[in-house]
């Protein structure tokens, strides 16, 4: 997967799963906060687990819109490659 140690991947794997499960209780404060904390517990669950990431990718594909929207709002670089493709040249 990646150089990290597996107690390190481990470790931010429960942070990100934590933050997701918080979330509709931070949602309930005023503001954005909910979105924010969702983003940071999905970014942290995809880049640590093999398997949501197979998961995200096979939405993807049966979501394309959706799909989209989430790479932009995750920074994810396929959402760069995508745009770069699809630019006229």
């Amino acid at each position: 997967m990646n150089g990290r140690h597996p107690a390190l991947r481990t470790g931010f794997l429960a942070i990100g799963a934590l933050l997701i499960i918080v979330t509709p209780l931070v949602a309930l404060l005023p503001g954005p906060s909910g979105i924010f904390t969702f983003a940071g517990g999905m970014a942290l669950v995809l880049r640590n687990s093999s398997w949501a990431r197979r998961q995200f990718a096979r939405g993807k594909r049966r979501f394309p819109k959706t799909g989209h929207l989430a790479d932009r709002a995750l920074r994810r670089p396929s959402a760069r490659r995508r745009r770069d493709r699809a630019a006229p040249r």
